[in-house]
């Protein structure tokens, strides 16, 4: 009865979040059709967020999308299931689409899967009190995909969608991209070429910011070498100052060199060195052997690398390039640098994105939207698309706690965030 007596409140909440002051008349009947639709939508993501759907739950993340792919089938789209090589061991991806030649052509951004598998302990849907619930990934992202349904459905019913050209992409493996991801992204990325903005549903920091910009990742790993010795001559010419001290060396200067540039960050996450080192890349781990009177001959360190621009990243690589040759002596080292997802930069286009998501807000009584710390965001799959087309993320649910038990949605919040996408998406579809 808690569940129900949660929706009943939303109800009543609901009207805040709707308050009209420049909609048209279709569109108040959208906002109308959200609010009485509400219930079945919050019902559709208590069943999806008890699918278990962790990335390498790959039945899971066919599940979840299943159940999606009806919702958006109502919506008067097509689906289809892009399957993925059995090598990358991922469940593939739910694309919906509608062709047309009306307004922007529009590539909405979603995900299936999230970072809990079935061996962790389960959290199944239950609400915390009369707007909070609780699940495996209900807020990222399933709850962002059920706000992108509710607001296609409602468009649809008042045949807003006709003669529109969207494409709705919700990727099965976003927590954990099947690599190389020049496969795993592939479609995805020729998908989006093809449309003018893309609509990113991931969650929302608070219901008048979004993300115009995204750091990107990339990783690196530095390995030392060094003569191995004596403990008793460390720091002689012969012995020189063994491959420990160098690492350290090095990534302090890192520290002090590139730390105080806004929005770039690394982060050495493992260290090992000694008289014999095994590392183990793809399990993350490693194995040494070391004695305290051993001049350690090797070290291994990996860390991230996190940054705005191509730009930003590819000159804190030649940075931190210089930064490992000039190597103390007795030592060699070497860096080699990995790409991941990259940044989406801010630009014009994304800014007018925001313009017309900011008069959205005003229409529905909501106020001002305003564009995110680009700092406060990791990356996303938009990134991987952010250079072709204006972007905008972060349109999604808003909760606390996501990638950790206990993670929580924000029910009073879905009224207004569906309202909000659902008009946004009309205008876009409308305009020249």
């Amino acid at each position: 009865m808690k569940f129900f007596h949660a929706i009943i409140l939303i109800f009543l909440i609901s009207p805040l979040f709707s308050r009209a002051q420049q909609l048209s008349s279709i569109e108040n009947k959208v906002v109308a059709y959200i609010d009485e639709h509400l219930p079945a939508a919050i019902e559709l993501l208590k069943q999806t967020t008890n699918i278990n759907s962790g990335t390498l739950n790959t039945e899971g993340v066919k599940k979840v999308g299943e159940l999606f792919g009806k919702e958006l089938e109502k919506a008067g789209f097509k689906t289809t299931w892009i399957s993925l090589p059995d090598s990358l061991k991922r469940a593939g991806h739910l694309v919906a689409t509608r062709t047309g030649n009306k307004g922007k052509k529009i590539f909405i951004i979603g995900h299936l899967d999230t970072v809990f598998e079935p061996d962790m302990p389960s959290n199944p849907f239950r609400m915390l009190n009369e707007s909070t619930a609780t699940g495996q990934g209900v807020n990222d992202m399933k709850g962002g995909d059920v706000i992108t349904i509710l607001a296609l459905q409602a468009l649809n019913q008042y045949g807003l969608l006709e003669g529109s050209d969207i494409t709705v992409y919700f990727t099965g493996d976003e927590e954990r991209a099947g690599h190389p991801v020049e496969v795993s992204r592939a479609d995805f990325i020729e998908r989006a070429k093809r449309c003018d903005v893309a609509l990113g549903f991931e969650g929302a920091s608070s219901t008048n910011i979004v993300a115009t910009a995204r750091r990107g990742a990339s990783s690196w790993l530095l390995e030392v070498f060094s003569k191995q010795g004596h403990s008793s001559g460390i720091f002689s010419d012969y012995s020189g100052y063994g491959a420990i001290y160098e690492a350290s060396r090095i990534i302090n200067e890192f520290r002090t060199t590139l730390s105080s540039e806004k929005y770039l960050t690394f982060n050495p996450g493992m260290i090992v060195g000694g008289a014999e080192v095994n590392y183990f890349e793809n399990k993350a781990a490693a194995n040494v052997i070391g004695k305290d009177n051993i001049i350690s001959p090797s070290a291994i360190v990996h860390g991230d690398l996190r940054f705005l621009t191509a730009s930003q990243k590819d000159n804190a690589r030649e940075v931190m390039k210089t930064i490992v040759a000039k190597n103390l002596p007795g030592t060699t080292a070497k860096i080699t640098f990995y790409d991941g997802i990259p940044s989406m930069a801010p630009t014009e286009g994304n800014n007018k994105l925001l313009a017309l998501i900011n008069q959205v807000s005003i229409d529905l009584g909501m106020g001002e939207t305003k564009a995110g710390d680009p700092g406060s965001r990791g990356a996303g799959d938009i990134s991987y698309v952010a250079e072709f087309l204006d972007c905008v993320d972060g349109l999604g649910a808003m909760g606390t706690g996501a990638h950790a038990p206990g993670e929580t949605i924000n029910l009073k919040t879905v009224p207004f965030l569906s309202k909000r996408a659902a008009l946004l998406i009309n205008r876009l579809v409308q305009s020249k």
